[in-house]
């Protein structure tokens, strides 16, 4: 387990900023203590300085993991956001949508959401903004395919059957076929 080059958290924190803005700070300098990130096998580990501290007797080949996975690095220097995130960006989040009861399923399936499916949603939010979806009753929704990156597409189209909240295009799931 090693600290992040600086290329490293400046690709975390581009990613992150997408979600939560200027609250990035808020992350790292908690009131119960100070966190940081780390990097193991690829994944980057949210953990506060105290563990951080206890597991450094630990050696790294047999370290599983430590703290919460926020998410992972790819083979091409790319971050992505894992579920296990959501908790921690969810309350910072500067643009929020919250979904319908009867929207959510279809959602949590992989669906885009319709325009009618829609609750409310935070104001000033620009199109393909990054956003965190919440059920009606404010609790994060995870999507299926383990990432929580969902863009707004434009709103000034009137049109009932609109697709307003599109997944990420490359967390799509597999189309099956020929």
């Amino acid at each position: 387990m090693r600290p992040l080059t600086e290329e490293e958290t400046r690709v975390m924190f581009e990613k992150i900023a997408k979600y939560i803005g200027e609250n990035l700070q808020l992350l790292v300098d908690r009131p119960d203590g100070t966190y940081c990130f780390r990097l193991h096998n690829d994944r980057v580990y949210y953990v506060s300085e105290k563990i951080l501290k206890l597991a450094a007797n630990i050696s790294g080949d047999k370290l599983v993991s430590l703290g919460t996975c926020f998410g992972k690095f790819t083979k091409t220097h790319k971050f992505r956001l894992h579920i296990t995130a959501l908790d921690y960006l969810a309350p910072y989040a500067k643009y929020k949508v919250w979904i319908k009861p009867g929207a959510e399923q279809s959602f949590l399936y992989g669906n885009h959401v319709l325009k009618s499916g829609l609750g409310r949603i935070t104001e000033n939010t620009s199109q393909y903004q990054g956003v965190v979806v919440y059920s009606m009753a404010d609790i994060p929704l995870p999507y299926k395919g383990g990432t929580t990156p969902y863009y707004i597409r434009d709103e000034e189209m009137d049109i009932q059957r609109f697709q307003w909240l599109a997944h990420h295009p490359q967390a799509q799931p597999a189309q099956l076929g020929p």
